[in-house]
């Protein structure tokens, strides 16, 4: 009888996952638009609507670093119509940064990693470095006169920062906080504070036409957009911090539906449309399904728990 009770299930998953999607399907972003973090998955959500013939619906839900979005998605029904498009923090970096959490980050159900856009730092024209080295020399002469912008305590914005400041050797840098990237890069052009890491969709513009200072990307290696710019990795080994763009299901999301979501995600990279509104953003594809996902959350949380750790940021109550 437990043996007729599986196979009944079974086929009834598959007749599910084979149908799906047979409504609209909602988008979960835990950031408000007008950011990457909006901006990514509505390029996504264009293209996965057109595969599937449903609209694909982007509901923001911002607050708490994340959290608020993502403890609906962690509550939702894990029947395939909710997911959560998202940035690392709620995944990977607010685990680490509170002491109580309103859900179980690990328990997601991973989909896809959709792109990845580097953290860049940079400094206002009046600084006088032009390396990263020389930013540190100022820095070490000067110790807390300096100061740097940030979205807040729980962001890749600070952390980044607050790790950069270790890894230089316990540097001295007043952190200065802001409501949103926009105050914050706000105040970095106005020359009201010095540094900011910040994502380099946002800041390539102000970077090229002269207004900030590209010092370093954090990505692996250096990008494109700018080749004479180094990586931080080349000075600091290890040092990696990017805003990647993933999508997770409720805990309990079948296999097969996060699977099925997957191709059409990856499917959608490789449109020309997609990928050139992608570098728009200074965003590169990136493409990982639910196997390859689940490593790389692993991986990342053991990252941000290393950087944490060495920033000697402590978990908020």
């Amino acid at each position: 009888m437990r043996a007729l009770l599986l196979i009944a299930l079974l086929g009834a998953a598959a007749v599910h996952a084979q149908a799906w999607p047979a409504k609209p399907v909602r988008l979960i972003v835990p950031f408000p638009p007008g950011g990457a973090a909006d901006a990514l998955p509505r390029i996504v959500a264009d293209k996965l609507a057109e595969r599937w013939g449903q609209p694909v619906v982007i509901d923001n839900r911002a607050g708490a670093s994340g959290n608020i979005g993502a403890e609906i998605v962690y509550r939702a029904e894990p029947d395939g119509y909710t997911f959560l498009a998202t940035p690392p923090a709620p995944l990977v970096i607010n685990p680490s940064l509170h002491a109580r959490m309103p859900y179980d980050a690990t328990q997601f159900v991973p989909v896809a990693v959709m792109a990845a856009i580097p953290s860049v730092m940079l400094v206002h024209p009046k600084v006088p470095a032009t390396s990263v080295q020389e930013f540190v020399q100022l820095a070490r002469a000067h110790p807390g006169r300096l100061n740097y912008a940030s979205q807040g305590t729980t962001t890749v914005s600070f952390l980044t920062t607050e790790w950069f400041m270790a890894a230089a050797g316990g540097l001295k840098i007043t952190h200065v906080p802001y409501k949103g990237t926009g105050p914050g890069l706000a105040a970095l052009l106005a020359g009201e504070v010095d540094l900011m890491f910040d994502n380099l969709g946002t800041s390539l513009a102000q970077v090229r036409a002269g207004r900030l200072k590209a010092l370093a990307v954090c990505g692996e290696k250096r990008v494109a957009a700018l080749p004479d710019v180094p990586a931080m990795a080349e000075i600091y080994p290890g040092f990696v911090s990017i805003a990647w763009f993933g999508v997770v299901g409720p805990p309990r999301t079948s296999a097969a539906v996060a699977e099925r979501a997957a191709a059409a995600i990856l499917d959608a990279l490789g449109d020309a449309d997609v990928q050139q509104r992608l570098a728009r953003l200074s965003a590169e594809p990136v493409g990982m399904g639910p196997s390859q996902m689940a490593s790389f959350l692993g991986e990342e949380r053991s990252r941000w728990q290393n950087a944490i750790r060495l920033a000697g940021v402590k978990p908020q109550e």
